[in-house]
């Protein structure tokens, strides 16, 4: 028995050992996150000081920039395309193959000029049968007008019978209707070989070339190896920028007002305008209202879709200001004035280095800069009393 009981309880399961080290990783665990806490804390602790010690004033930085003396009198700005107001997409009223294209891209048309002709060989083929048809009726006319007018003098004469007279009046007329039918299938076939020639709708420049020649055109573009339009032109004398103008802003527009409109691709050259039309509906999605605005005068460079830019003016001084050229300023609160001379801040390397400019006219909150600083300089806005020649500049 003592055996017996002796050998049972050696098969218990020690647990002290499991629970010690149970306690032992909880315990190790703790201090790594503890210690990955503290090096955290100390990092953001050690930037958040450094940047509390850093040097330097905060200031607003702008650049020197070219603006044209109208901008001082624009009550509104908005961006838009030029855009043709009378243009076209130049198709045949037939169906055939195209067998000759005079124009490319580029070239200046005139109204009712043949830009491209279909193969008519058909067409003339028809009307080439439906002109004989009509010199057939026409040569028999002459000899049932004669028989007729014969028949009547013999029935007046008592020579002939009523029907007989009947008979030539119906082969005269008869004659006649054959004519005017041979008439009109000719005008029809006529027609039908005009269509074959596509003429230009109105002056204007060929803008792009939609077929080739060997293409088959159709009036609608029936199937997919068909083309509707052979080329598309423009007149370019009715060019305008179409502006979107946001809900809120349109109240600072009125009809004829004076714009100044200057392309992306010239910024340098400035056009007169004016607003042509705006448009009496809103673009719900955009919240915007389109408003039509067009040129005074422009040149060449000026072309269809070109994007731009639109100044609404003030009516004050706006002949005078459009015609003369842009010119280099800041913001008048750049500028620090000391015994009777101008200054500005420019920032170099981040620190701010005083410049003795010479000033020119002021427009609006602008001020003409005639020499010390150059194009694309940074400057600053409105320099405090802690800026001086050399102060570290923090950038808002």
């Amino acid at each position: 028995m003592e055996n017996k009981h002796s050998d049972l309880s050696s098969l218990k399961i020690d647990r002290s050992s499991n629970t010690n080290n149970s306690g032992n990783n909880s315990n190790l665990i703790k201090t790594i996150v503890a210690i990955v806490v503290i090096i955290i804390i100390g990092v953001l602790a050690y930037f958040g000081f450094n940047s509390l010690l850093a040097k330097g004033v905060e200031a607003k930085i702008v650049s020197v920039t070219k603006i044209s003396p109208s901008e001082s009198s624009a009550v509104l700005t908005a961006s838009g395309y030029v855009v043709a107001q009378r243009k076209a997409s130049v198709a045949s009223k037939a169906t055939g193959r195209l067998v000759y294209l005079g124009v490319v891209e580029g070239d200046v048309v005139k109204k009712g000029q043949i830009i491209a002709r279909l193969e008519d060989d058909d067409v003339k083929a028809v009307l080439a049968q439906a002109k004989a048809n009509l010199e057939l009726n026409k040569s028999t006319l002459q000899d049932t007008k004669n028989n007729y007018e014969r028949q009547e003098k013999l029935y007046k004469m008592g020579g002939t019978t009523k029907m007989e007279l009947d008979a030539a009046e119906a082969a005269y007329k008869k004659n006649l209707a054959a004519i005017d039918v041979a008439k009109a299938q000719v005008q029809t076939e006529e027609v039908a070989l005009e269509n074959t020639l596509i003429r230009a709708p109105f002056d204007g420049t060929v803008l792009t070339k939609d077929a080739d020649v060997g293409e088959i055109v159709s009036p609608l573009g029936a199937s997919s190896t068909s083309r509707a339009a052979v080329v598309t032109i423009a007149d370019m004398s009715s060019l305008q920028v179409e502006a979107d103008v946001s809900e809120s802003n349109i109240q600072r527009i009125k009809q004829d007002q004076y714009c100044e409109i200057t392309l992306d691709a010239y910024q340098d050259v400035r056009y007169p305008g004016y607003v042509a039309k705006i448009v009496p509906t809103a673009d719900r999605s955009k919240a915007t209202v389109m408003v039509k605005i067009a040129f005074r005068k422009y040149d060449k460079k000026v072309l269809p879709e070109m994007s731009a830019k639109v100044l609404f003016l003030d009516t004050t001084n706006v002949k005078s200001n459009i015609d003369e050229k842009p010119f280099l300023a800041v913001p008048y609160s750049a500028i620090v004035k000391e015994n009777g001379k101008s200054f500005v801040f420019k920032v170099s390397d981040n620190k701010a280095v005083e410049v003795e400019v010479k000033t020119g006219r002021e427009a609006g909150n602008y001020t003409e800069i005639l020499s010390g600083i150059e194009e694309g300089d940074k400057v600053i806005e409105k320099p405090t009393d802690e800026i001086k020649d050399g102060t570290e500049i923090k950038v808002l």
